[in-house]
């Protein structure tokens, strides 16, 4: 029998600015090369324990992807962080540890 990997939960919360000039985007969290659609607002999501994980979110109108941030949590970063979208449809996201 093999040993399951450990894992934990992290908490993210997704939050876009009130006024965005883009109507009807949601994000899309891409965890360890894996796409996960998601929505704005605060969710949870699994990952390793003993590895860092790449957390990486960006946002897509149909017509090209913007908003992108990537944030590499390491086994003892903090379990909550924020990603920060952008104002205007062709600027970066951003992440950051939640306080």
């Amino acid at each position: 029998m093999t040993d399951a990997p450990t894992t934990r939960r992290i908490e993210l919360t997704l939050h876009k600015p009130w006024f965005a000039l883009y109507w009807g985007v949601k994000p899309t969290l891409v965890i360890d090369g894996r796409g996960q659609p998601s929505q704005w607002g605060v969710g949870t999501w699994q990952v390793r324990t003993d590895e860092p994980a790449v957390i990486g979110a960006y946002l897509f109108n149909r017509v090209w992807r913007f908003g992108a941030a990537e944030f590499t949590l390491a086994p003892g970063h903090p379990t909550a962080l924020v990603y920060r979208a952008p104002a205007l449809p062709f600027l970066r996201g951003r992440f950051r540890p939640a306080e």
